[in-house]
């Protein structure tokens, strides 16, 4: 007895988006957590899943890959675009880290912030809140930094006024010899920034889908909902907008590298993130699940060991 076997007649039929496959995707997960990592015939040859075994690993280690490639770039006389998550965080304290014990300026670098709450007009929290992903990065990355930042007029938050010339300001950067590098984390529904699954229903055709850079006022999945009520708004779902600004796979899926991480556990066992991760790695690319795209672009996706399993019962 289990979802599949109990889900028609029940609340959650119809929960989950229209293009998922509940038992293919429980085919997904395999017993044995050292398969995890096995490589997979749609990943990129650039493409490596890295374990981590604690949080403190995870944060120093993608924080540390975060610097180096803002530092490689800083070494090529290059310029770097960074597309830039609030989730995970920890990363950021290491970077800046590195980077200041390198002495690494980041002059040459332009940050695009790949989404943030809004109303369904676009309309986005101002950046004293606290909830705002744009007050996130300035206390986690910008400010830390200090004289070694990437300069104000390089930022870029996902407003309404602002994200819809992302895809111009990326282009022209690229077209003048810049990398992209997209770092990004998983949701609990597969989203990558706030580009959710059930947005696939509105495409005919997957190009259709890829060539959407950006979406104001998106409407987020309950699960997305309820998995930033637990992991930013200490379970006050109450708090929590329903919309979002976010970039979409076109952009994210533009990537010269990634730079993933998934950190999804909650202690004591628990965790949100463990399936979404096996889905990301062992599922075909789908439309309907945006994170399994990422690993078909070179990069790394780092994530806590804890999170392979074995993904089985343990009441808590």
């Amino acid at each position: 007895m289990d979802l599949l076997t109990t889900l028609n007649g029940s609340l959650m039929q119809g929960f989950f988006p229209a293009g998922w496959d509940l038992k293919r995707i429980d085919r997904c997960v395999d017993d044995d957590p050292q398969t995890i990592t096995q490589r997979q015939k749609w990943w990129h040859r650039g493409f490596t899943p890295v374990a981590c075994r604690d949080v403190a690993d995870f944060d120093m280690m993608l924080g540390h890959e975060i610097a180096l490639q803002i530092k490689k770039s800083r070494d090529a006389g290059e310029k770097l675009a960074l597309i830039l998550p609030v989730g995970p965080m920890g990363m950021y304290r290491w970077a800046v880290y590195f980077l200041t014990e390198w002495g690494v300026s980041c002059d040459h670098c332009t940050g695009f912030n790949m989404d943030e709450w809004s109303d369904a007009e676009g309309n986005t929290l101002p950046p004293s809140n606290p909830g705002a992903f744009q007050f996130a990065m300035q206390q986690a990355f910008y400010g830390p930094l200090g004289k070694l930042t990437i300069p104000t007029r390089q930022r870029f938050f996902a407003t309404r006024k602002l994200l819809p010339t992302y895809a111009e300001r990326i282009g022209e950067l690229k077209a003048s010899g810049a990398r992209l590098i997209v770092i990004f984390g998983i949701g609990r529904v597969c989203h990558i920034a706030f580009w959710e699954p059930h947005f696939a229903e509105e495409f005919a055709t997957e190009k259709e889908w890829k060539n959407q850079t950006h979406r104001l006022g998106a409407r987020l999945h309950p699960l997305t909902i309820e998995q930033n009520a637990i992991t930013s708004f200490k379970s006050r779902t109450t708090l929590v907008p329903a919309f979002a600004n976010t970039i979409g796979p076109g952009l994210f899926l533009a990537a010269d590298r990634i730079i993933g991480g998934a950190d999804g556990t909650l202690s004591r066992g628990m965790m949100w993130q463990g399936l979404s991760l096996w889905m990301t790695l062992r599922h075909e690319p789908s439309k309907w699940i945006p994170s399994t795209y990422m690993p078909t672009l070179p990069g790394r996706l780092f994530f806590l060991q804890e999170l392979a399993g074995p993904l089985v019962a343990d009441c808590n």
